[in-house]
């Protein structure tokens, strides 16, 4: 029999594993790992900060906050190492893609702004934003603003 907490993390997971998948596949992109390995890093967060959540957003707003500071903490984890060399020759495939064009431009944005572009791309508004990125509306407003400039 499964616990209370099995069955709310696998809920949690059922009901925004597209919105998990997304964000992983836009930081992906962008980095030195694969969108799979991204997922089962937030996945593995999930499991661990289940208990922190308290209701003061929405479960969505608060995956994407996990789901994103997860990533970005990674993110500046690798940065911080070396970055492996590619054999010459050995064409990027699917599991090495290369950034397109939008993903370059936001990441080129630096944070917290890249959260702000990606998080209004995904559908959020600019009071579950300032939820995510702990900013005020107003901020949100404004950064969201140049970085459409």
């Amino acid at each position: 029999m499964k616990t209370n907490r099995e069955q709310a993390f696998e809920r949690l997971v059922r009901e925004h594993k597209d919105l998990i998948w997304q964000v992983c596949r836009d930081y992906s992109l962008s980095a030195a790992w694969t969108t799979q390995d991204a997922f089962q890093e937030v996945l593995c967060k999930l499991w661990k900060d289940l208990d922190q959540f308290k209701g003061q957003s929405s479960e969505r707003t608060w995956i994407y906050r996990l789901a994103t500071n997860t990533l970005r903490e990674i993110k500046r984890k690798k940065s911080n190492q070396p970055a492996p060399e590619m054999p010459a020759g050995i064409p990027h495939t699917a599991a090495h893609p290369q950034p397109n064009d939008l993903e370059r431009i936001i990441a080129s944005l630096g944070e917290p702004d890249a959260t702000i572009v990606r998080a209004s791309l995904d559908g959020f508004d600019y009071r579950e934003i300032a939820q995510i990125t702990h900013l005020t509306i107003g901020a949100v407003a404004m950064r969201l603003s140049r970085a459409k400039q």
